[in-house]
């Protein structure tokens, strides 16, 4: 693995441990995309380090399984907006 890939998972997965940021979230904060956050986490970093990754793999987990309430928070949000 090349050197700069290497730290980007790095930082990528210190980011998410630190903040429980999302996929999404960390893409908008390193400017790349949702597949290569998605691509270090689940199939680079597990090369650099297993700990971490099973850190991370929580991390994940959990804001996978809120995705649908969140979505359905915002759904709610938005047409209380309108009705307002």
């Amino acid at each position: 693995m090349e050197k700069h890939i290497h730290n980007r998972v790095l930082t990528i997965c210190s980011y998410i441990l630190e903040t429980q940021a999302t996929v999404r979230q960390a893409a908008g904060v390193f400017g790349i995309s949702k597949s290569t956050v998605h691509k270090d986490l689940t199939d680079r970093l597990p090369s650099v380090n297993k700990e971490l990754t099973c850190a991370v793999k929580l991390v994940l987990n959990y804001n996978k399984a809120e995705c649908s309430s969140r979505g359905g928070k915002a759904l709610r949000q938005k047409y209380i907006k309108q009705e307002a």
